[in-house]
């Protein structure tokens, strides 16, 4: 599976709001309000950026990549009760605005369940934003027979999430599945075999950075 736009330079989300603002921007300078014309046209230039879509290259083999870019804010064993109905490892990652809103598959396999859950909209950089805020959980069983789960988590500011995927696509390492607009949060869930090779702090890239390895 992959989205139409995964060759695109800008995420189409990100391209219809720049043309509203370049058209503010163009108007409000051909009307004389030069200070609003380039405040706004700032507002473009930081768009096209924050929706940048650069190229990944996912590493070949039993590597689980993560879902986006950022930094890991939290690693903690929990009891997850929709999915897995199990304990599993939660690794947590905080896209600043900054960084690339890009999510990209954490591995090969096949969508078996998704679910919309609505919810707060706490600061996505909070320990208990992945389990009260707005999100979407993607819960994907790999050809090893391996389930990975991982969930889009809105933030304060961060409030439309997008999913390109549905149940029953197969999704490849690194294939983009969505985004979520101006800052959050990407949780991913892994069985307690898969063995982990990020801390805290860590930054990460999506569909590069490796995040586990199954064994």
């Amino acid at each position: 599976m992959a989205v139409k736009w995964e060759n695109a330079i800008i995420a189409p989300e990100g391209l219809k709001l720049s043309i509203i603002f370049f058209l503010v921007a163009l108007i409000s300078f051909i009307g004389g309000y030069y200070i609003i014309s380039g405040a706004v046209f700032l507002l473009f230039l930081f768009n096209l950026f924050f929706f940048r879509n650069p190229k990944r290259i996912p590493p070949e083999g039993p590597y689980i990549v993560a879902p986006a870019d950022g930094e890991v804010i939290l690693i903690k064993s929990i009891y997850e009760d929709r999915f897995f109905k199990g304990e599993v490892n939660l690794v947590s990652i905080f896209m600043s605005v900054f960084n690339v809103h890009i999510n990209r598959a954490p591995y090969d396999g096949r969508i078996i369940d998704f679910k919309h859950f609505d919810g707060k909209f706490f600061s996505a950089n909070l320990d208990n934003a992945f389990e009260e805020n707005e999100r979407n959980f993607v819960f994907i069983e790999t050809p090893e027979g391996k389930k990975i789960l991982y969930s889009q988590v809105a933030g304060l500011i961060a409030r439309r999430i997008i999913s390109e995927v549905r149940v029953g696509d197969y999704i490849r390492k690194g294939n983009i599945v969505g985004l979520i607009c101006y800052g959050s949060r990407v949780d991913i869930f892994l069985p307690k075999e898969i063995r982990l090779k990020v801390k805290l702090k860590d930054k990460t890239k999506a569909g590069e950075t490796i995040i586990g390895v199954i064994e």
